[in-house]
């Protein structure tokens, strides 16, 4: 802080006032040595154009606590070096201080703030009013670039007294209720502290003359919102009052747990509720998520479920039949072992291991369940079986859902193509691709890590190859998968397993080797290659700063770029038809190895036998070693490409992940 204060085996793809004392910090630089390179045409893309400071939380700051910056185009090291910088009053003084702030994502940032850190500030309590705002250094070019500022009022303390307000709930609650309370001074959790909710009382059962003593038990309590230090969430939890139906009579009082171990409580306030077992209303969810494929979540809503553990759980007792749909009938009895969400909320992941795999392959079923579905919870020897509930839920054949995880280290390297500015465009041209590619083959392709499956696969979209191979893309996931048994691949990061095999460990998809194609690739990338072509520097120098101009978002805001369909018009003449092609040989190059990629993840090529690429070099085959793919075609320019599955490969993904959708293709390359 700088602060002046005054006052397996795998394949390989293709500041005025009353003077105080000064306070400083030294803070280490990072200097980036560059070789010697002719002088580029553009200025370096920062991609801090935009930058921008949305806002920080919390506004009470304790020792411990995270501050959360949000904004937008956030830079990391070694680039960037951020910091947030406060200028107005604290505590009778003027300050103008710098404080370190971490990247997390190109839109977040965090600064943890130990008890040593806020006071570089002054002494704590106190509250600082004035302006704040984010500074980046561009470290390659020495500039600095700032945010406009934003007015703001953050209070600090040492320690925050909770005080309770009101409790929210009916006067009917199952176990494990959500309370929600009303109050101040709630501690976010993590190192500033805790805040429990201590409930103590008696329980008269359903049907019992005697209330019996509840000891105190003391439940956490967490943020309704992030950063709300009013508003909190606890669960009447099954160690206060156990799990049976009856009445429950009380206290509740809020105990701050500090980092640094003290205390402080707030006053008592009475509850008072009548406690029903457990019961379920629901199976599946709103907007026709009422089907079910191997590796999917299935919410089972109701009240009164139970966390799996040591002290008891929740289980489902299903009884009724599978209905085909090729007209057989099957009955089913089976106990499921659902996973705790909350005491409203429990899931059940369909999968090939529990009892009712032993009675369908839930791999390729293709029917509805239609039956009774009892919720049993036990706890501490109380065993509590709610009253049955008609479901009818179905069952699809299995689908393959892929995230594609983009890094941070992808969008850096797209300053390389000075393309940053074009980011989104480029990911929505990538999707496109793997949606044709992979179309009538049931496979769901995700931009946000599904919360809907609990198996899926993860294909990470990176920068340069950790390998130092220059690899376009890698699968490191152990292995041939004949038959997509695994369906939870990743493609990226490190596998300690293939690592094992003397093959590269690092998997996925990796920007900066397209530069291979480059008859001049950037310094400190990738040397050029014998596939290198023209035809690649015609599309991406009028962008690189080290060649052209690095597209703005500023440039952006006063043109159309036009979506194509085709790269027949590339590279086009004008600026906007220039990037737009920009973003489609991009994209379709990155799809591309992409899609080529996964089909090793699923088995391919050559699934039954040991080749892991087609044999030969045919056009436009998109399991074909990546020797045999030029840029062209993998760009679909100059009457070149798409590549598509050939039809052995097409039969066999319709084979494993199949759907009721034809072919799109009226006809396939042989294999």
């Amino acid at each position: 802080m700088r602060s002046t204060r005054r006052g397996g085996r795998a394949r390989a793809g293709a500041g005025s006032g009353r003077l105080g004392p000064v306070v400083g910090l030294v803070v280490g630089w990072a200097v980036l040595a560059a070789g010697c390179r002719e002088e580029p045409q553009g200025r370096e893309d920062s991609g801090l154009e935009a930058l921008q400071l949305l806002d920080v939380n919390p506004k009470i700051i304790v020792p411990g606590s995270t501050v959360v910056i949000e904004g937008r185009s956030f830079l990391d090291q070694p680039l960037g070096v951020s910091w947030l910088r406060l200028q107005g009053g604290y505590s009778g003084y003027l300050v103008d201080s710098y404080l370190p702030a971490t990247f997390i994502d190109f839109d977040r940032m965090e600064i943890q703030a130990s008890a040593e850190l806020l006071r570089l500030l002054g002494p704590l309590p106190g509250t600082f009013s004035g302006r704040i705002q984010v500074e980046v250094d561009f470290v390659p070019d020495g500039t600095r670039h700032a945010s406009v500022p934003l007015s703001m009022t953050l209070e600090l303390a040492e320690h925050l007294q909770p005080q309770l307000d009101e409790l929210v709930a009916g006067p009917t609650i199952y176990v494990n209720e959500p309370i929600e309370i009303e109050g101040s001074g709630f501690l976010l959790g993590g190192d500033e502290g805790t805040t429990y909710a201590v409930v103590e009382g008696c329980f008269t059962p359903a049907g019992g003359a005697s209330c019996l003593p509840v000891p105190s038990v003391a439940v956490p309590v967490r943020p309704a919102q992030p950063h709300d230090r009013s508003r909190g969430i606890f669960a009447f939890a099954p160690e206060i009052a156990g799990i049976e139906a009856g009445h429950f009579d009380g206290t509740v009082t809020l105990r701050n747990e500090h980092g640094d171990g003290q205390t402080f409580d707030s006053g008592l306030r009475p509850m008072a509720f009548d406690m029903i077992e457990t019961v379920i209303l629901g199976v599946g969810g709103e907007d026709g998520d009422d089907v079910g494929t191997l590796g999917r979540r299935v919410p089972i809503t109701g009240g009164g479920f139970v966390e799996d553990g040591p002290e008891g759980g929740t289980l489902l007792a299903f009884t009724g039949t599978f209905d085909s749909d090729d007209g057989t009938q099957l009955s089913v009895d089976v106990g499921l072992v659902p996973k705790f969400v909350d005491g409203h909320t429990v899931t059940y992941v369909i999968n090939e291991e529990d009892a009712l795999s032993g009675v369908l392959d839930v791999r390729e079923a293709r029917g509805t369940l239609v039956g009774e579905l009892v919720p049993e919870v036990d706890f501490r020897g109380q065993h509590v079986v709610g009253l049955p509930t008609q479901v009818s839920f179905r069952l699809e054949p299995v689908k393959q859902v892929v995230y594609l995880q983009w890094s941070a280290s992808y969008k850096e390297s797209l300053r390389l193509f000075g393309l940053r500015a074009l980011d989104e465009r480029i990911r929505q041209r990538v999707l496109d691709v793997l949606r044709r590619d992979y179309a009538s083959i049931n496979v769901d392709f995700r931009t946000e890590p599904p919360e809907d499956y609990e198996v899926y696969s993860t294909i990470v979209i990176a920068g340069p190859d950790p390998n130092g191979q220059g690899l376009l893309g890698y699968d490191n996931t152990p292995g041939k998968d004949t038959g997509n048994e695994r369906l939870n691949d990743t493609i990226g990061g490190v596998n300690a397993e293939t690592l094992e095999t003397g093959q590269p460990g690092f998997g996925g998809v990796f920007m900066e080797s397209l530069f291979s194609f480059s008859l001049n690739p950037p310094v400190n990338t990738v040397p050029t290659s014998p596939v290198a072509t023209a035809n690649f520097d015609l599309i991406f120098d009028p962008f690189r700063s080290d060649r052209g101009q690095p597209v703005t978002e500023a440039e952006l805001a006063g043109i159309v770029v036009p979506v194509p369909t085709s790269g027949a018009f590339c590279p086009g003449y004008d600026r906007p038809t220039q990037m737009a092609c920009a973003v489609f040989v991009l994209g379709s190059v990155v799809g591309s190895t992409v899609s080529h990629e996964l089909g090793h993840s699923l088995g391919l090529a050559d699934p039954y036998g040991v080749e892991f690429h087609n044999v030969g070099d045919l056009p436009n085959r998109l399991m074909d070693t990546g020797s045999a793919r030029s840029f062209e075609e993998r760009a679909e320019l100059m009457g070149q490409g798409p590549a598509r599955f050939c039809q052995g490969a097409y039969d066999y993904l319709r084979e494993i992940l199949p759907t009721t959708e034809a072919d799109p293709l009226s006809e396939r390359p042989p294999c």
